[in-house]
């Protein structure tokens, strides 16, 4: 696994961890199964377990790709879960 420097992204680590088999698509149904198919920053920061003051800032630095309307940002669970490194071998 890769060093995270956030700590939610540590905590989501550790769930990898312990289902290191989490497809993505049990990983979108089964973690984010309260969650809207995309969603605002709040409720990311939620997620992950982080400020959305940091949230913000995996945003600006492109950590995690978004889709911006107007002024606010729209996160495809799709792009968190590809953000966890969910799924991927």
């Amino acid at each position: 696994m890769q060093n995270c420097q956030f700590a939610g992204e540590m905590n989501a680590m550790n769930v990898l961890n312990r289902s290191p088999n989490l497809t993505q698509r049990d990983a979108y149904r089964l973690m984010l199964k309260e969650y809207p198919d995309v969603m605002n920053v709040e409720q990311v920061s939620q997620v992950l377990g982080v400020s959305t003051k940091t949230c913000y800032a995996l945003l600006r630095e492109g950590k995690l790709q978004s889709l911006k309307i107007g002024r606010a940002y729209r996160i495809p669970k799709a792009h968190l879960i590809s953000y966890l490194n969910i799924g991927k071998g």
